[in-house]
């Protein structure tokens, strides 16, 4: 995929209005310290567009990045690690799931796990939330740079044990550094908008 124009078009807070995009929306979330900054970054091809931070739980908003004037990267509020009261995780939560229930152009979300531990308890429930709002979310199993080539199918194993999902969920292991698993992401993405075009 060529990107040729990024744009952080709409920053939405926990008061704000979601905006009535017409273009198709892909939206990534996943635990505060998975890479989720890295993965949209390298999704558009920008270095550090998206801001990554040694502090989880910096995306306090959902931002919606304008791809090419054609579809939207949506980069939601990480869960898990961040410090903060569970009133703001609450929050946080309810705009997730604002989002999730009531974005009309929202085509695929991608849950983004750390290849190299067991799925979190958080993760799971996420799991079962995306699924029980519709939706059938792609697994990235981020990190990949971070472990031995020959532990790569045993973790792969692990994590979809730990979700509880079988070979019919896709599942794409990722890494911020070499890139790999970039273009099956970005096939996904190009098959979803695709398919629309043909309705």
């Amino acid at each position: 995929m060529i990107i040729k124009t990024v744009d952080l078009e709409t920053v939405c807070g926990i008061t704000s209005k979601l905006p009535e995009n017409t273009k198709p929306e892909f939206a990534f979330v996943g635990k505060s310290n998975v890479g989720k900054s890295s993965l949209i970054n390298a999704l558009m091809n920008r270095k550090s567009f998206a801001r990554t931070s040694s502090q989880p739980g910096k995306t306090q908003t959902i931002n919606f990045y304008n791809i090419n004037d054609a579809f939207y990267y949506v980069d939601l509020p990480g869960y898990g690690y961040a410090k903060v009261s569970l009133e703001v995780k609450a929050k946080w939560g309810k705009m997730i799931e604002n989002y999730l229930h009531k974005s009309p152009m929202l085509q695929r979300v991608f849950l983004l796990i750390d290849i190299r531990h067991e799925p979190s308890g958080n993760d799971k429930s996420m799991y079962d939330w995306i699924v029980y709002q519709g939706y059938q979310p792609v697994i990235i199993a981020t990190k990949l740079d971070k472990l031995k080539r020959s532990q790569v199918q045993k973790s792969l194993k692990i994590l979809r044990s730990g979700l509880g999902i079988g070979s019919d969920v896709t599942v794409i292991a990722f890494s911020a550094e070499t890139k790999q698993g970039r273009e099956e992401i970005w096939d996904l993405i190009s098959d979803s908008i695709n398919s629309l075009d043909k309705e």
